[in-house]
């Protein structure tokens, strides 16, 4: 009598999911329903994405991205999956992953896998790796199924928000070079310590020849977003970077348009969402007054609320003073504030000590980026101890509960509500910024990857904005939708100011 093996693929930590799975896909629902909804919210967004349409009929039949393998690490909402399927009508091959735990919607994951022209039961869109609530090793797992083709084979550029694709190739590379992979223990966070987990599990699978051929291949990545940018330019002047990079976030159709006006959308219809609570009459800690500080502020100020801003930056401390805004530390208002929203992406912003002198159900939320302006490491800690209890109110609402202080009601200790783990409010209590101000970001996103894919090599490796020009193009194409009629100037006119008449109007050190 034969007994037969069974082969146990291994898993990555307690995911139960084998590290090099043959999934062509994982998302959380696909239902008819679900993929029915995410198709209808598809095409109702391609209409107020006029960029990405005017794109698509640009280069209708013309396949400009034929030959590209895509990885894409960004948000899987209803918006980026016209992006998807925008850079797929171009022709590129697309594997996908959000780069937020709690920032999916999963309708928009389930109809981007069916495509727009399968079923539920025999899918043929775009391989999605993603669902709304996944755990941090769920998703580092995810991000590694969209790394690798289903032929072993691996992008030839990336579509980064944030830059741990980019991140996670370059560590990858790196320790197999030198033959060292850091012990997890030794990580400042949890999140890295699964990142190099993750590492050291696909060593020990597929050998430490893995990342230096796969990162060869890569010719180039558009990132989307500040703190993605600053780890780029830290590369760069590290000379570490090891393909060419465009910035995509510093485009002025992104970051006015996304981070200034997507906020103003977004913040407060996160707020309302989660809490229910009146904003009006509130005092407010906006904590950062870049592009994303200042979008917030006209958010809260939209609902009259009565709000301080806190920066290090000079100008843009005298900028919000200009707008009638009390400039403060958080040392000296903690105590005093309902509401903060985070906006720096720094991080350690909002300290456990901040949290434990807050008044009781002050309400703390980020709208900056990743998931470490708050110390949410810290409270974790407390409720280690027994000094924290923490409590659901819904998805992504807890109350954090402090058991040791004394000036919550009768004396004993007080709460604070926490948004979203810490993560982005607007999308993990919402569904972030709208479609028209994400066509702005996109079409960027788009002109980058056919940029890249046609020229990467020509920029060396080198952290590069989208020429003027390309930034005008963005915000001409989505003027129409507003019924926006420009004003055309004569040669005279032009010669007189220095410009063409068609433009770019403006010197790249304008500041908008």
């Amino acid at each position: 009598m034969s007994v037969a093996h069974l082969i146990i693929e291994p898993t990555f930590m307690q995911t139960r999911l084998a590290l090099f799975s043959t999934l062509p896909y994982k998302v959380a629902d696909m239902k008819s329903d679900t993929v029915r909804f995410g198709r209808k919210e598809l095409e109702l967004a391609l209409h107020e994405m006029p960029g990405l349409l005017s794109l698509r009929e640009q280069y209708r039949g013309k396949k400009p991205l034929a030959g590209a393998q895509i990885m894409g690490s960004l948000h899987m909402t209803i918006q980026t999956g016209v992006l998807i399927e925008t850079l797929v009508e171009l022709g590129a091959d697309v594997r996908w992953v959000s780069c937020n735990i709690f920032s999916t919607q999963d309708h928009a994951a389930a109809a981007v896998v069916v495509g727009p022209t399968g079923t539920p039961t025999n899918p043929r869109g775009t391989p999605v790796y993603a669902w709304k609530g996944e755990t941090l090793a769920e998703y580092w797992w995810c991000t590694l199924q969209a790394i690798f083709w289903p032929d072993g084979s691996g992008p030839n550029l990336l579509l980064d928000d944030g830059g741990d694709a980019t991140m996670l190739v370059h560590l990858g590379s790196e320790y197999e070079a030198s033959g060292v992979i850091p012990s997890p223990e030794s990580a400042s966070s949890e999140e890295f310590s699964i990142v190099l987990q993750l590492l050291h599990d696909v060593r020990r699978e597929r050998g430490n020849n893995v990342w230096r051929p796969l990162i060869s291949k890569i010719r180039g990545v558009s990132e989307e977003t500040t703190t993605g940018v600053h780890r780029l330019y830290e590369r760069q002047t590290a000379g570490t970077l090891r393909f060419p990079a465009i910035n995509v976030n510093d485009s002025v159709t992104k970051s006015k348009f996304d981070n200034v006006y997507g906020c103003r959308h977004s913040l407060t219809d996160a707020l309302m969402r989660a809490t229910d609570v009146l904003i009006a009459g509130k005092r407010c800690l906006v904590l950062g007054y870049g592009d994303v500080g200042k979008g917030s502020v006209q958010s809260l100020k939209g609902q009259c609320a009565k709000v301080y801003i806190t920066e290090i930056d000079p100008i843009c401390a005298l900028q919000a003073c200009m707008q009638g805004l009390d400039v403060v530390t958080i040392d000296d208002v903690v105590g005093d504030m309902d509401m903060f929203v985070t906006a720096t992406g720094n991080h350690s912003v909002i300290t456990v000590e901040h949290m434990m002198r807050m008044k009781h159900n002050a309400i703390v939320s980020n709208i900056g980026h990743f998931d470490n302006e708050i110390d949410i490491a810290g409270l974790e800690a407390l409720q280690a101890t027994g000094d924290v209890e923490k409590i659901e109110v819904k998805p992504q609402v807890h109350e954090w509960r402090f058991l040791r202080t004394t000036h919550g009601p009768d004396g004993k200790g007080h709460s604070i509500i926490v948004l979203a783990e810490g993560r982005l409010v607007n999308l993990g209590c919402a569904t972030g910024h709208p479609s028209f101000v994400m066509s702005a970001s996109f079409t960027n996103q788009v002109l980058a990857q056919l940029e890249l894919h046609a020229n990467a090599e020509a920029y060396g490796k080198t952290v590069t904005t989208l020429p003027k020009h390309l930034d005008e193009h963005v915000a001409r194409l989505h003027l129409e939708k507003f019924g926006a009629k420009l004003t055309t100037l004569t040669d005279s006119q032009a010669s007189y100011i220095g410009v063409k008449s068609e433009g770019p109007f403006k010197p790249e050190y304008y500041r908008y």
